[in-house]
């Protein structure tokens, strides 16, 4: 199976990129809709990010308030490093079981959309690496203007990010999206083109058909070693 990386940064069109896969029928896995699951009320993740922060984050209804969370962290490097301790152990098993349920559908290409690929260390499961870049100019405007946010807001978010700059270099495969969405189409057709190309043996072997295979290889192989002896 090919596990393909999807990373970017806040407002670089990352979220476009992924529903442009999704479009062409390659399953994604998206780790901020497992984060959004691991901190529903009364999951483990939920208990520890209240334990540490405290029931001031919480809605009337008990459930996690993420825009107060989202003030208090990107403001603040140490919360931020806490929450995403809190929060990881719990988000790297969500995206191990969904990927496992679409191994088991035999899915042979698959998307792992995480924005903090590099930071948690899942880069060394990808391959190849798509990064969506644009620069802090066209960042910064864009997401003052999605989110209504004052320039110093947007830029505490931005900052609390791996630069894309560096981002892009660590990738395979670099998406420009400082364009329009046609530009950026027209880039993903050369993209769907590279992680759609045939699987290599190693990918194959890791697909569920690949492992069958093994699987009936050996049991054949077994059976006629029996009738020989």
């Amino acid at each position: 199976m090919r596990i393909v990386g999807l990373t970017g940064g806040i407002a670089s069109g990352k979220s476009t990129v992924s529903n442009l896969f999704k479009e062409r029928g390659i399953p994604v896995v998206d780790a901020d809709l497992v984060a959004r699951d691991v901190l529903k009320k009364g999951t483990g993740g939920w208990k520890n990010v209240v334990s540490a922060f405290g029931d001031d984050i919480l809605q009337p209804d008990g459930e996690v308030d993420r825009p107060k969370l989202g003030q208090i962290v990107f403001s603040n490097p140490e919360k931020r490093q806490l929450l995403n301790r809190l929060l990881a152990p719990y988000i790297s098993s969500g995206i191990f079981w969904e990927t496992l349920k679409l191994w088991m559908k035999g899915c042979k290409v698959i998307v792992l959309d995480v924005p903090l690929l590099f930071e948690a260390k899942m880069d060394k499961w990808t391959k190849p690496i798509v990064v969506v870049w644009v620069d802090p100019e066209t960042q910064l405007r864009r997401l003052m203007s999605r989110d209504r946010t004052s320039e110093e807001d947007a830029g505490n978010r931005i900052n609390a990010q791996m630069s894309l700059d560096i981002k892009r270099t660590r990738a395979d495969i670099v998406v420009d999206n400082t364009g329009s969405l046609e530009d950026l189409r027209v880039q993903f057709r050369n993209v769907l083109l590279e992680v759609t190309k045939p699987l290599t043996w190693t990918e194959f072997g890791l697909s569920r058909q690949g492992a069958s295979s093994v699987l009936v290889s050996i049991i054949v192989g077994v059976l006629i070693f029996k009738k020989v002896l």
